[in-house]
Order: structure tokens, then sequence, then C-alpha cells
């Protein structure tokens, strides 16, 4: 199996370690991951598409379409890439005139959108492809004195539609994937609320997004967690980061390890 890998721009730019830990993982279940040059920002799905949605679904479909070439299906590790990539798919393939409009645009620079590929999370990989079972089987190094707090990530489950990952109210994909790694994935309040990244609000309204990252912070901890983990680089960022900016803005002090989903499969799997 081969697998084309969108990085989009938080991953390799401060998070290089979410790329070393999907492709070693992913290798260790004998699936390629193939680099995709030449990509841009996928870019930002509330943001840009909302104001402008012929530009946002150009964008998108012409890094969808470098995958194209290669004929590999694209998997993402960022919840805004996933939702830019894996919705502007959907668009594409399912609305002709939309289709047509975005592939006039290609046009100009020699691209068309063909829709002949998938776009993936890497957790959809993991969960279906590769199986709670065989990383179960797999794993080495059980993480049993992990309390994971799990962070979905709003991009990530809805819209609920056409991401295909079930209940979006009630999601369990990623609290398997946490416990089949030998770690428990314990409950906590607002657990599907958002990290306060999202939808601009991190870059409009620093103070109002860290108050949401800082409830869920307080929430993890009173459940008695030892560490965040997510599937998402964006929402990675906010609940890392994030701890230094509350301490600067609301003077407390949050020293909760955040970790990628896949840094902890990685340590189960017994990977160096």
């Amino acid at each position: 199996m081969k697998l084309s890998y969108f990085l989009g721009c938080i991953t390799p730019n401060r998070y290089p370690e979410i790329e070393l830990s999907v492709v070693k993982t992913l290798n260790a279940f004998n699936i390629d991951v193939i680099p995709l040059e030449g990509t841009s920002c996928c870019p930002a799905p509330g943001v840009f598409g909302s104001f402008d949605l012929t530009t946002w679904l150009a964008l998108a479909a012409r890094n969808i379409c470098i995958a194209e070439r290669k004929g590999v299906d694209v998997i993402t590790s960022c919840n805004g890439c996933y939702g830019s990539l894996q919705e502007a798919n959907h668009i594409l393939k399912t609305q002709r005139d939309v289709r047509e409009q975005v592939n006039k645009i290609l046009s100009e620079i020699g691209m068309e959108f063909k829709g002949t590929i998938a776009v993936k999370h890497v957790i959809e990989i993991l969960y279906d492809n590769i199986g709670i079972k065989r990383i179960k089987d797999n794993t080495k190094n059980p993480q049993s004195k992990l309390k994971a707090a799990v962070h979905y990530g709003c991009h990530f489950l809805k819209p609920s539609e056409i991401r295909g990952h079930g209940n979006s109210e009630n999601p369990t994909i990623l609290d398997e994937l946490v416990e089949a790694t030998g770690a428990k994935s314990i409950f906590y309040e607002e657990k599907n609320m958002c990290c306060g990244a999202g939808g601009g609000l991190r870059s409009r309204d620093p103070k109002v997004s860290l108050q949401y990252t800082k409830e869920k912070l307080t929430n993890m901890l009173k459940a008695g967690a030892s560490c965040v983990v997510t599937p998402c680089a964006f929402c990675h960022l906010q609940f890392d980061r994030g701890q230094v900016d509350i301490g600067k803005v609301f003077g407390e002090q949050f020293r909760l390890p955040v970790l990628y989903y896949n840094q902890i499969l990685q340590k189960a799997l017994d990977i160096k």
C-alpha cells in the first residue's frame, strides 16, 4: 500500500516529530509514504472558504491534482488540512458545475481535477486499514502508565455526513486506538469542545481562544489526565503553545504533555 503525505504548514514548520512518527509507524505496517512536492497551504478550511469558496476550492484542488498525478491516495495529519482537502474532494466529485468552474481556473496552470483519489486522515488509515487488532498484536511496549485525555478536534468529525466516522457527538475511533497501545483513554467534561484555535479565533481574539484551551486543560486535569492526545497538528499547537500563552495572559501554569497519537503508537511499537 502506498499513500501520499500532505504535510500542510504546521507539521513541517513547527512539529517535524509528528511527520517522523507518522512515517515510521505506517512503515511498520508495510505502508509506503510518498512525499508530495510542490503543494501549498491546504488552504485553511473555515476562514478561507467562508470568504471565497471558489478560490478555496481551486487551491485545494491544485493540491489534490498533485496527488492524482502520482495516482496515490492522500493522507493528512492535520484536521484543518483534512477538512479542506477531503471536503473539496467531495464537493468537486459530486457537483459537476463547480468542478467545471474550478477546472477552468486550473487549466491556466495545466492542471485538471479528475476525482481519481481519496483523501484520508492518518487516523482513518490506522483504524480502517491496519485495525485495532494488528496494533494490539504488534504492541511490544504497552503504554499502561498513560492516562490520555483524547481531543478529536472539530474538522475531524464534522460535517459528519462527509467525514463518515459515525456519531460525531459520541466518537470512539481515537479512544479505541489509544487503548490499543495499552494506554487508558479517560472521560472528561466537555470532551468534544473546540480547542480554541479554529475558525480564525486564535488570530482574531487570542484571549478568548485561550479561554477555551484553559477550560479544556482544566477539565482534563480534573479527570486525572497525564497527557493530551490529538490527531491534529493545529490542535496540538493550541494545547502545546497555548499552555505557555495561558501562563502569560492568565497567570495559570499548566504542564500537561501534548502528544500526537502516532507518537504514542511509535513508543508502543518500540520504534526508535
